[in-house]
């Protein structure tokens, strides 16, 4: 048995316990008000945690380049690119030629 399948069967039986004591819990104890109340409090906690992550990033992340700022930097280095490869050819040619 490989360490996935492992882990995977451990996670099935872990699920399997956790949704029957939750089950117990929610419909056979004197507990089952507070249970529902902190699953829910713990529900939508968790969303709004996530909305926060999300807008905390949103605000500390700095916003991108134009579009135009970045074509006319691909424009520079395209021309640098093709005065370069020109100087080559023209190097190139004069070698030949001695």
């Amino acid at each position: 048995m490989s360490k996935d399948q492992a882990i995977g069967g451990a996670l099935l039986i872990i699920s399997i316990i956790v949704i029957l004591a939750y089950g117990y819990l929610v419909f056979f104890s004197q507990w089952s008000l507070f249970i529902l109340q902190l699953t829910g409090f713990i529900a939508v906690a968790g969303v709004f945690a996530i909305l926060a992550w999300i807008g905390y990033t949103l605000a500390t992340t700095p916003p991108p380049k134009p579009i135009e700022e970045i074509e006319k930097e691909i424009e520079a280095e395209m021309q640098k690119i093709e005065k370069e490869g020109g100087e080559e050819k023209q190097g190139e040619g004069t070698q030949q030629k001695q």
